[in-house]
């Protein structure tokens, strides 16, 4: 095996300094490029936000060790990427249509303490994610929660129901989450699919609101948030 071709093949000292000066200047670029975008950019990201980083990303990497890549062409492609974004930034504040295309827009997965059907029905949330999310921030049922949004960011925006507000809920932690094979006449249910809140009179009588998407029922609780 030869190491000297491995690490070295024809690299050159004049072409390794060379490298030196692309790389300061490319990350310099990238700096500026970060700081121009504001403090946003390097938060949470959005579709629009990551497709610019990628693109930064694939713009900064080849002239840093390309010999025959001058540097000007990639200052000139990052100057366009940079114009576009001011572009696209200024069409998105002064056209809700052309942000929400860009960015997408919040989704409802709670409301009044159910689960919105059309976003799980759809695909476009599974259970196991958003039960996750609820129980890292401290939610044990859906009972306690009026609101839950999905941001275009990928986080969770929860109303919570004050205190002596808290319904039955389906239950979040796996220990609770599981079908009954059982009913009891003085217990609260709720559908495993929708988060629905009953008495159903058999362990597999079918949802009133999901329908035949349900999986069964689980023993609803309504203990109150604890924080």
């Amino acid at each position: 095996m030869d190491w000297a071709s491995i690490f070295i093949h024809d690299t050159s000292w004049a072409f390794a300094a060379e490298i030196v000066i692309r790389v300061v200047v490319m990350f310099t670029m990238i700096i500026l490029f970060l700081r121009y975008t504001g403090k946003r950019g390097v938060r949470q990201l959005s579709i629009f936000e990551l497709t610019i980083i990628l693109s930064l990303g694939s713009i900064a990497g080849d002239p840093m060790f390309t010999e025959d890549l001058p540097l000007i062409q990639a200052i000139l492609i990052m100057s366009i990427v940079i114009s576009l974004y001011r572009l696209y930034t200024w069409l998105m504040v002064r056209y809700r249509p052309f942000e929400d295309f860009l960015e997408g827009t919040s989704l409802y997965i709670v409301e009044d303490g159910q689960l919105a059907l059309s976003k799980f029905e759809l695909g476009q949330m599974s259970h196991d994610e958003f039960f996750a999310e609820m129980r890292m921030q401290g939610i044990e049922h859906l009972g306690q929660v009026r609101i839950g949004l999905l941001e275009t960011t990928g986080s969770f925006s929860i109303l919570l129901y004050p205190h002596d507000e808290v319904r039955y809920g389906l239950p979040l932690f796996p220990k609770q989450y599981e079908a009954v094979t059982k009913i009891e006449p003085s217990c609260h249910y709720a559908c495993m699919f929708c988060g629905y809140v009953t008495h159903p009179l058999t362990p597999d009588e079918l949802c009133n609101r999901c329908q035949s998407k349900c999986r069964g029922w689980a023993k609803a609780l309504n203990d109150r948030v604890i924080r």
